[in-house]
């Protein structure tokens, strides 16, 4: 099946934080806390302002991005644990070190 979210909705997937904290300590699974990190899976086609234009959203598919502990509703498609959030509801794109060098 396939999902397309409307207005500005984007779909994301939790990304799994290390299961070893730097020291090496084994965390177990009751002790972890849901990972606030996640890639953007689909985006909608963006949201209507009074005039009823439509303004495209910043995020892509593929984006790596950081959003709130109780951000989104978390659905099931197609057997897969999924959020659906609004655009506003996320903080930021993580970016890989590589490219933020070539930006400068």
């Amino acid at each position: 099946m396939h999902f397309r979210p409307l207005h500005d909705r984007v779909v994301v997937r939790r990304i799994e934080a290390e299961e070893k904290t730097s020291g090496g300590i084994i965390i177990p699974d009751t002790a972890k806390e849901k990972p606030q990190e996640g890639e953007v899976l689909a985006v909608g086609p963006g949201a209507r302002d009074e005039r009823g234009q439509v303004h495209a959203l910043a995020l892509k598919a593929g984006d790596r991005v950081l959003f709130g502990k109780w951000s989104g509703a978390e659905v099931k498609i197609d057997g897969e644990d999924l959020l659906i959030m609004k655009e506003s509801d996320i903080l930021g794109v993580v970016e890989a070190a590589t490219e933020l060098k070539k930006a400068a």
